[in-house]
């Protein structure tokens, strides 16, 4: 299943970082952030909650920027 977030980060760097971020959480199959329109798609694996991804998701990220914003 893949869902889309918005998000919000201030740099095409930080976005690069967030992506990889998202990639490494358990859960979460793959994971595209696009810096321009300020979205996260997110595939999640097979029997996984999205809600309960996406806050582990959130906390790896606000490791990266400590300030970003996934709008769940």
């Amino acid at each position: 299943m893949k869902k889309t977030y918005k998000i919000d980060v201030d740099c095409a760097n930080c976005a690069n970082k967030m992506e990889d971020a998202a990639k490494n959480t358990a859960g979460v199959k793959d994971a595209t952030v696009n810096f321009m329109a300020l979205k996260m798609i997110v595939e999640f694996e097979d029997g996984q909650d999205p809600k309960i991804v996406m806050q582990d998701v959130l906390k790896n990220c606000k490791k990266v920027e400590d300030d970003c914003e996934i709008y769940l």
